[in-house]
């Protein structure tokens, strides 16, 4: 493991996903999973969250569609309050699952369209 891949992935987690969210991924970890949440942090968040190609806004917005479109309304839940954090704005959410609708069907768009409204419902409340 790059420590220092691994603590860039770790801040970018942490600024996205937030700190309730990263903490309880890690606490949850075991000797079975732990090489994943690892994985996941130093490659996904440090490796390719961390290059300048693209805002975290835009890579927001593309995990949003993708998420949508893979049926992963977990991981969908997380990266919706990522996006949330990061400045995707309401309108752009609705933008991308229009585009989800278009390119992938409306059944993806409309679990997404819903598991969408249910988080920036609850993010209004906190």
């Amino acid at each position: 493991m790059d420590k220092k891949t691994h603590d860039k992935g770790l801040e970018i987690r942490r600024a996205v996903m937030g700190d309730t969210y990263v903490d309880a991924a890690l606490k949850g970890a075991d000797s079975f999973n732990q090489p994943l949440q690892e994985f996941v942090t130093e490659y996904g968040w440090g490796a390719v969250w961390g290059r300048d190609g693209l805002t975290r806004q835009t890579r927001s917005m593309l995990n949003i569609a993708m998420l949508s479109v893979m049926n992963r309304p977990h991981e969908l839940r997380g990266h919706l309050r990522g996006a949330l954090r990061n400045g995707v704005t309401e309108d752009e959410i609705r933008e991308v699952l229009l585009q989800v609708a278009v390119y992938a069907g409306f059944p993806a768009a409309i679990d997404g369209f819903r598991v969408a409204r249910e988080v920036i419902n609850e993010e209004k409340k906190s």
